[in-house]
């Protein structure tokens, strides 16, 4: 395991009183300073908004109507079908998302349409089929009298299918929250969240959400026909928010918030008794969305994961028959067991694969084995680049050779230290026969014979965009001594970090930094399933201590064995946590050193905030304004190193504006093809990117794109002259779309960039900063 783990600390700041007075009119029972630290740090600073993020009986949440056409057309459509007797398929995927998503519409839709007779469900398979619409399942609901199908976490870009359906006489919904198409696919409605713009408060929503949003808007129109309170979904909801790891920002996090709170009645009201009994398995009680996080999740992924097929989830989650819940719940259970030793003897030999390698030379880790199962690949993938700070790449080879006679590879990949792993696979496209994904995790697929070839390119593209050598890194927020931890049993600081729940991307789980402390009672052991049988997974247990408190505080470490825990004084990083089981306050472990190896980073690059009032600053020859909203982190760097090598300060002053349609963009860029060849003129890059308002990368996938379309485009010396015309002859309607559809996930990839760079904290900037700094001038 790699020792060359990196320290930082968020620099220590002082908040407003009046930021410690709204805390306290909230929560009269704390004390509100480490709380308001916390999120004058994450840049949560406008009172209108703390009141609603902290309590959601102060958020105003968003209408279903706020989608507009789009859902008064499903709503229509759905409405004639109850009215003409119409049978309805709900179509889902297999994660925890898309089950959460397709049990909202089961009971949701099912208060409309009799179960079973009139309304069904598909899931595909994780190991046979892939996401989205297929063209077997959909001429299978035809031949059963199907008429209409509501999608649920998937279908957006499944083009070809819907053609199919409607060439059936089957009309589609979808509701969805992935990836759009360059054009409004041929379907009755299409809901995705992906079409509001990145500020709005729906634009994060996760398929289970979208799906909720339809039922919502059902509701309205026929509000005399449900027998059950809307509200009764929103457990669902919470779990497959919290499980696909979407910004928890706007409505996401309202919902999540009431989705937890109906969640925590099951162990005593038992509408679910599926999920009640879920949460018993997993010693829950369901009132955090780390019971989500670290339990329900996990055991509804692990189905599918371990067997393929997951519909029996839906089942679980939906039905009302205790003891076939029961059952159901305890497959769940073992299936999770089993995953959890996949997943411990994958990434053994993942780790015994790298130490093989020289780590010093490589950027981005890519392996591959014939034997590893497919299903558990993207769980170790991200343990290795959390472990080794790198990308990791890992590939499962196919042991059966396609019609052609080439074996080929599938897997999954996950980012770290905000690298976009997207780009990155993306830049090897040509190696690739699918690939899909976003800037931290991915799936692809590539004939065997290529994989040295994705290796040794991957690695050349990541070492052309670091401007260090990668490292894993681990963030504190706060230093604590155990006594301000363990205040009250813990149940104090426990009480007020829990307002910021839930957390997740953009807000996470506060982590704090004890100085000097050491551990007693170590000890460790493997876990047992629910048969007794040991499962190959560890944790350590432990107790806490130092000078400021006279007991220890207890505390596990998953994952890891009491002899890699230091002896003597060590520093540790910990989160606070309750044990619903043990009923108690403790800390999980995750990260320890010898106190003599003290070599954290205080991130203290200093920056001026002016991005909410940029017209206030005043002049000042001491400082160097950034006015434009940077793309990359490199961007940010260099603006540094600039007001550095000035002797200047750093003020950030950019402010955000409405992002342009992506696919407006693309018929812009054709637009100006046409008339540069028209006129067999040439234009910059820099002028092209300036009229388009995008970055040179999606620039140069438009480029790309416009060649395929049938442009001729050469650079002379970065003058770019574009000739011919587009020829719809040499191109099928497949083409066509998705060489718009490269160029436009491009565009939205940067735009995605710019909305993360116009909310950062300037507090986090300044520590990526300084990753990048000379460290003897940054150590503690």
């Amino acid at each position: 395991m790699p020792t060359d783990l990196q320290w930082h600390l968020i620099q220590t700041v002082t908040p407003p009183q009046w930021l410690i007075a709204d805390i306290q009119r909230i929560a009269p029972e704390i004390s509100g300073q480490y709380l308001a630290q916390l999120l004058w740090q994450r840049g949560i600073h406008d009172p209108q908004i703390i009141s609603g993020f902290l309590d959601p009986n102060q958020y105003q949440p968003t209408p279903a109507s706020a989608f507009g056409a789009e859902m008064e057309q499903a709503i229509q459509r759905l409405i004639q079908a109850r009215d003409r007797n119409q049978k309805v398929a709900i179509w889902g995927d297999f994660d925890a998302d898309g089950i959460t998503s397709t049990a909202v519409l089961w009971d949701g839709l099912g208060q409309f349409f009799p179960q079973h007779d009139f309304l069904t469900y598909t899931i595909p398979n994780r190991i046979t089929e892939s996401h989205g619409l297929n063209r077997p399942g959909i001429e299978r609901l035809a031949a059963q009298g199907y008429q209409l199908i509501v999608t649920c976490d998937t279908g957006s870009t499944n083009l070809s299918e819907i053609e199919y359906a409607n060439e059936l006489g089957v009309d589609v919904i979808i509701t969805d929250h992935h990836t759009l198409p360059p054009e409004r696919p041929p379907v009755t409605a299409i809901i995705n969240s992906r079409y509001f713009p990145p500020d709005h408060p729906l634009a994060h929503l996760s398929g289970v959400a979208v799906a909720y949003k339809l039922v919502e808007a059902l509701y309205l129109a026929l509000p005399e026909v449900s027998q059950q309170p809307l509200e009764k979904l929103l457990d669902l909801v919470a779990i497959g928010l919290i499980a696909d790891l979407v910004a928890l920002k706007g409505d996401c996090r309202y919902l999540a918030q009431r989705g937890i709170q109906q969640l925590q009645r099951q162990l005593t009201q038992r509408t679910r008794p599926g999920v009640a009994k879920l949460l018993e398995l997993c010693k829950r009680n369901g009132d955090r969305p780390t019971d989500i996080s670290f339990g329900l999740g996990p055991r509804i992924n692990a189905v599918s994961r371990i067997h393929g097929e997951a519909s029996f989830c839906v089942e679980l989650l939906t039905s009302k028959e205790p003891a076939r819940c029961q059952q159901l719940a305890e497959e769940t259970e073992l299936a999770n067991a089993r995953r959890k030793s996949l997943q411990k003897d994958v990434l053994r030999q993942v780790i015994r694969k790298l130490e093989q390698l020289d780590l010093s030379t490589t950027s981005v880790i890519v392996l591959s084995d014939p034997q590893w199962p497919i299903g558990v690949l993207g769980l170790v993938a991200g343990q290795i680049a959390q472990t080794y700070g790198r990308p990791t790449v890992l590939l499962c080879e196919e042991t059966v050779a396609s019609k052609s006679n080439v074996c080929f590879a599938r897997g999954s990949a996950r980012s770290v230290n905000q690298i976009d792993l997207y780009e990155l696979v993306h830049s090897q496209a040509n190696l690739l026969t699918s690939f899909g994904g976003h800037p931290f995790a991915a799936g692809l697929s590539l004939p065997v014979a290529n994989i040295p070839l994705l290796m040794e390119g991957i690695n050349q593209q990541a070492r052309q965009q670091q401007a260090s050598e990668p490292a894993a890194i681990i963030q504190a927020d706060l230093v604590l001594t155990l006594d301000q931890l363990a205040a009250d049993g813990g149940r104090s600081l426990f009480k007020e970090l829990k307002l910021l729940e839930p957390c997740g991307m953009g807000n996470p789980v506060p982590k704090l930094l004890i100085r000097n402390c050491w551990f007693e009672q170590v000890w460790n052991k493997n876990i047992r399933d629910r048969k007794g049988n040991t499962v190959k997974y560890i944790k350590t247990t432990f107790y806490i201590c130092d000078a400021s408190c006279e007991s220890g505080f207890p505390g596990l470490w998953w994952g890891h064995y009491k002899e890699e825990i230091p002896s003597g004084y060590c520093d540790a990083i910990v989160e606070l946590d309750f044990n619903a089981y043990e009923k108690r306050y403790e800390v999980r472990l995750e990260a320890v050193r010898s106190a003599a190896d003290n070599t954290t980073q205080t991130l203290n690059f200093p920056i001026l905030d002016w991005r909410q009032d940029p017209n206030d600053a005043e002049p000042n020859p001491d400082l160097l304004v950034m006015d434009h909203c940077p793309d990359s982190w490199s961007t940010v760097q260099r603006w540094a190193k600039q007001a550095q090598t000035a002797g200047k300060t750093l003020a950030v002053a950019y402010q955000g504006s409405d992002a342009p349609d992506a696919v407006a963009v693309w018929k812009q860029l054709v637009g100006m093809a046409k008339y540069l060849a028209r006129l067999e003129k040439k234009s910059s890059r820099a002028l092209l990117q300036a009229s388009l308002k995008i970055g040179p990368q999606a620039l140069q996938v438009g480029l790309e794109s416009l060649q395929v379309y049938g442009f001729t485009v050469r650079d002379h010396n970065n003058l770019i002259q574009i000739g011919g015309k587009p020829s719809a002859k040499t191109l099928t309607s497949e083409e066509r779309q998705q060489a718009i559809l490269q160029f436009v996930d491009a565009v939205r990839e940067e735009q995605f960039q710019q909305q993360f760079f116009q909310a950062v904290p300037v507090e986090v900037m300044g520590g990526i900063i300084s990753e990048h700094q000379d460290p003897d001038d940054a150590i503690l």
